[in-house]
């Protein structure tokens, strides 16, 4: 006589931290406190990164088209070589306090969300 009474049961750790990952994908996401406080402070930082970043490689490409022009072409560029790279030079100088003001203005900006969110995960 046979016994077709069977359990068979497998489990697999890294087939449900999958199956996690992909469910919280399409769950609807709950607005946590702390992580839109950590989202707004990250907000204040990114646009002046971005805008002094493309001043710095503006700056220092035309500060290499100075350098190119006085170098290679010395006979006919060598003034307009000069002009060109002080300009880089100064466009490349003035990317930090750029980012500077940005973050100044950006944190005045959103200062009082930013208040309001620690005074209530501080109650």
């Amino acid at each position: 006589m046979e016994n077709k009474e069977t359990f068979c049961y497998t489990y697999s750790a890294n087939q449900q931290e999958e199956i996690k990952k992909i469910r919280e994908k399409y769950v609807p996401k709950e607005t946590d406190k702390m992580e839109q406080l950590r989202r707004l402070d990250r907000s204040v930082t990114q646009k002046g990164t971005a805008i002094s970043l493309a001043a710095g490689i503006v700056g220092a490409i035309l500060l290499g088209i100075g350098m190119c022009c006085t170098m290679v072409w010395a006979d006919r560029f060598f003034v307009p070589g000069i002009i060109v790279g002080i300009i880089g030079i100064a466009v490349l100088s003035a990317s930090y306090p750029i980012y500077n003001y940005i973050i100044k203005k950006e944190r005045e900006k959103i200062a009082p969300e930013i208040i309001r969110l620690t005074d209530e995960l501080m109650k």
